[in-house]
């Protein structure tokens, strides 16, 4: 059985069942039936509640006259990503702000987490960063289709018409590209972070390892920011009016 963290140890004693059940109603067999839930899930849980905790602060403490920390930083950091989103999309960006500040917020706290002792980044395990790059993928495409309607898959096959069986794979395998990119660049660096750390606390548990704490920080930002830029870059061409 997989080493367990007290979140996921104490998920696994309440919904080992129901989950066991609900794998086996689409014939998945677990590994471990008495664990069902890995750490990656639990951290991802974890996340969600905290995300809907703050979310709900910032709410019941919204203030035009007298905007407090919270709000101030959220506000902060969707404007950021409104003015990314203006500057790259253009000025009908603004639909997409939401979408990019909450998966922002879910990939800088799951990279984060990690630095709190006995939790573990979520995003150090694959499955966590192919699950962003999927949401990212989906996404982008939904906007493509209700943007351009069911012209949008003409932007695959390039603009000159004979060159289209040429370019219509290599645009399928470019899209998919993206995802392998998205996942990797993601989960290598996290997960790099994390053991980087975690091997320098057990050597030299005094002094040293606050540097490497404060680079897992930095990365942990830079790979957010990496993250949200090209989703946008993404949603820029899949929602252009001119391909």
């Amino acid at each position: 059985m997989h080493e367990q963290l007290w979140f996921t140890a104490i998920l696994n004693h309440y919904f080992k069942a129901p989950v066991t059940a609900l794998l086996r109603l689409f014939h998945v067999n677990p590994t471990f039936p008495d664990a069902p839930i890995h750490n990656s899930f639990a951290m991802e849980i974890l996340v969600f509640m905290f995300l809907v905790s703050l979310f709900a602060a910032a709410r019941m403490r919204l203030s035009v006259d007298r905007p407090g920390a919270l709000q101030h930083a959220l506000e902060g950091m969707n404007g950021f990503i409104q003015g990314q989103s203006e500057e790259i999309i253009g000025h009908h960006s603004e639909g997409f702000t939401p979408f990019l500040v909450v998966l922002a917020m879910f990939i800088l706290i799951s990279n984060l987490i990690g630095l709190i002792p006995s939790l573990e980044s979520p995003t150090a395990s694959p499955v966590v960063p192919l699950g962003c790059a999927v949401c990212a993928f989906l996404y982008y495409h939904a906007q493509g289709f209700k943007r351009h309607g069911i012209a949008y898959p003409k932007q695959f096959l390039g603009p000159i018409w004979w060159l289209s069986p040429l370019m219509l794979p290599l645009e399928i395998i470019s899209h998919l590209a993206r995802l392998l990119s998205l996942t990797i660049r993601l989960y290598a660096n996290i997960f790099a972070g994390d053991m980087v750390t975690l091997v320098f606390f057990s050597l030299v548990p005094i002094g040293v390892p606050i540097i490497f704490l404060g680079l897992h920080i930095f990365v942990s930002l830079l790979q957010t920011y990496i993250f949200v830029l090209l989703t946008t870059v993404y949603l820029a061409g899949a929602v252009a009016e001119e391909h």
